[in-house]
């Protein structure tokens, strides 16, 4: 069963929409941290602000249950906000504590002649290592994009694909179990319906700190 954590302000109905597209029919909300019990797949969508989506999941109880299904081997996707969430901290509107499941930070785009924030639309993502999710996309293989803040993995070796907007930053991590990427599968045609497949055809596995 796959749950799909709501917490006031994901992209729920596009990405549903696109799972649906796929076939998956064992799928549901979760809102409590009851709705992630006996989940074997979590999928946190987001949007928004860092720190308002993380008061969010502390409102409703969920940072520690997420915390929980992580460390006993639940596959976990992040999209955009729910990648961000990933890290120890933002500095978007202020400094915010996240989950701390992978080290590293998430900043703002610097202030740059012709590099327009947010930075939104269609971009070009380049795989720098292997990762499940990532198979079988097309090359080149284009994905869509809306954030002005981006992360900044303390350990290379979590990042997995990179985009180059001024100059390359990460879009894509995985660590064991934990998959994140900062794009919008469900808004990326294709591409994003395949990485999303692969995502559902993962077994489980033990995550390392």
């Amino acid at each position: 069963m796959l749950a799909v954590i709501d917490y006031g302000a994901g992209n729920l109905p596009s990405v549903l929409h696109a799972l649906g597209h796929l076939g998956l029919k064992d799928m549901h909300l979760a809102r409590t941290p009851d709705d992630l019990v006996g989940a074997d797949k979590l999928i946190l969508p987001g949007v928004g602000a860092f720190g308002a989506g993380m008061q969010q999941l502390h409102a409703q109880g969920l940072v520690e249950p997420i915390r929980a299904a992580v460390a006993a081997g639940t596959p976990y996707l992040g999209i955009c906000l729910g990648m961000q969430f990933l890290f120890d901290s933002s500095d978007e509107m202020g400094d915010h504590a996240g989950l701390g499941i992978l080290p590293g930070r998430v900043t703002r785009f610097e202030n740059r002649p012709g590099l327009k924030v947010p930075h939104m639309g269609w971009n070009q993502i380049d795989a720098c290592r292997p990762s499940p999710i990532l198979d079988g996309l097309t090359t080149p293989a284009y994905a869509y994009f809306v954030h002005s803040y981006y992360c900044v993995p303390a350990d290379p070796a979590d990042t997995t694909a990179t985009v180059t907007y001024g100059e390359p930053f990460c879009v894509a991590v995985q660590r064991d179990n934990v998959y994140g990427v900062q794009f919008h599968p469900e808004k990326s045609q294709q591409t994003g319906l395949r990485l999303l497949q692969n995502y559902l055809n993962l077994p489980g596995k033990a995550y390392t700190p």
